[in-house]
């Protein structure tokens, strides 16, 4: 149980008047009661459906309760590791249950969860490790040796974990310790940590095609407007069953689509990215909801087994990352007659959902982008950050809300360049049309 220690007489004075120093002492006095941060989003949803399937992986499962153990002990195992808040906790890793519990478990022990895209050379992911001052790297074992020859180059890192989820046994390389050796013996107790909405908990490298890629933080406020926003936008509900074959490193499906499901109670399935196993897995599990990029959803339709499985559960069917095509998005409208159709449009600075074009106007404003989501405000700008209201005339889309990142890590020129007038300004070219609804061009 939580003990306040007694209130000094000149604390006392601090509910007498509202000022900052006043309402700083406050607020940290009781923020174990009214904090609203990630980290508590998985010991809530337990608390709601404590014996509900949480996640589905490898034909194996945890309930909200089993799954909310397993954060907890991998959150004191970082903090027994030598982990602060804001220390950078890198992963190298697929759709893993590991993977999951290592974003969870950081939010819980303050840390700042970094994942890296393993399609990345390992120069790349040198440089994002060294450049985000990470001190501990977890790497699932089939991505060895794409970092074999950097290890001795990553000095910031203090701690290497290799995960190799469902192997049971102990790392081969004595540079590193095993996932599940590591974690497990620690207590399911809850880390008792100092969080606040303010705090950055997830940093995420952009794919730097000017240059090297820049480190973007996202704070708890950002990502819990965004949950929010899909949540409503998307007609997310309790009783979703989520299907997650993109690359859970990317921030759009794990940030708009994954934890928003957790944070409502609903299941996720984790899977990897193949065609035939997402045909599969979705009717197996009776998914309801699937989110692909336009390429999936066209090896989807023209898969061999596309009408060998029975996708009838699929009530809600999602697209973003590119530009779909008219005709693909009137197929999959054919075949998925009773799903509502969802196009998200975003950037990783804005964590990442941005815009959305719901299924009311999906056939009425085909290839739009939508408007600004719940939260979010949009505009076009000319090259002088003037803003354009003419329909039809094309401009840089720009965006403002409480989605936008803190900051890109250690380049306050770049930051200040994107957050210019006020505005996060995404380096997209569209056209706005008479109903405000924005076309990416």
């Amino acid at each position: 149980m939580l003990k306040f220690n007694p209130l000094k007489q000149e604390e006392k004075k601090c509910y007498n008047a509202l000022n900052k120093e006043n309402i700083e002492f406050i607020m940290n006095r009781y923020s174990r009661v009214n904090r609203w941060v990630i980290a508590d989003m998985i010991r809530r949803s337990r608390y709601h459906y404590p014996d509900k399937t949480a996640i589905i992986y490898d034909n194996k499962s945890m309930t909200y309760t089993e799954m909310e153990d397993e954060c907890n002990r991998l959150a004191n195992a970082l903090l027994d590791a030598g982990i602060k808040k804001y220390d950078r906790v890198a992963i190298l890793a697929g759709n893993t249950i590991h993977h999951v519990l290592t974003w969870l478990a950081c939010c819980k022990a303050g840390a700042v969860y970094l994942a890296i895209n393993y399609l990345l050379s390992g120069n790349d992911i040198s440089f994002c490790i060294n450049h985000s001052e990470s001190k501990l790297f977890i790497v699932e074992d089939v991505f060895s040796d794409l970092i074999k020859d950097i290890l001795n180059d990553i000095p910031c890192v203090k701690t290497l974990i290799k995960s190799n989820p469902g192997a049971g046994k102990p790392a081969a390389d004595d540079r590193f310790i095993d996932f599940d050796h590591w974690y497990k013996k620690y207590p399911a107790k809850e880390p008792d940590t100092t969080l606040n909405i303010s705090d950055p908990c997830q940093m995420t490298y952009t794919s730097g095609t000017e240059s090297r890629p820049k480190g973007v933080i996202i704070g708890n406020q950002a990502l819990i407007a965004e949950y929010m926003g899909s949540i409503i936008d998307g007609d997310f509900n309790d009783e979703d069953i989520n299907v997650n074959a993109l690359p859970i490193y990317h921030c759009a499906q794990r940030d708009v689509f994954m934890n928003p499901i957790f944070w409502l109670g609903g299941t996720n399935v984790l899977i990897k990215p193949d065609i035939g196993d997402i045909l599969k897995k979705i009717s197996d599990y009776k998914a309801t909801m699937f989110f692909a990029p336009p390429t999936v959803w066209i090896g989807l339709l023209r898969h061999p087994d596309f009408h060998k499985n029975d996708l009838s559960s699929l009530k809600k069917c999602y697209y973003g990352a590119s530009i779909m095509p008219v005709e693909i998005l009137k197929e999959i409208m054919e075949k998925f007659p009773k799903a509502k159709i969802y196009n998200y449009y975003g950037q990783t600075e804005l964590a990442p959902y941005h815009t959305i074009l719901k299924a009311k106007d999906a056939k009425v404003k085909l290839g739009s982008a939508g408007m600004g989501g719940l939260n979010m405000e949009t505009r076009l700008e000319d090259d002088k950050c003037n803003p354009l209201y003419k329909p039809g005339i094309t401009g840089e889309i720009c965006g403002r809300g409480p989605h936008a990142m803190m900051m890109y890590f250690k380049d306050p020129k770049k930051t200040e360049e994107a957050m210019k007038g006020g505005w996060f300004h995404s380096g997209d070219i569209g056209i706005m049309d008479q109903d405000r609804y924005i076309k990416v061009v």
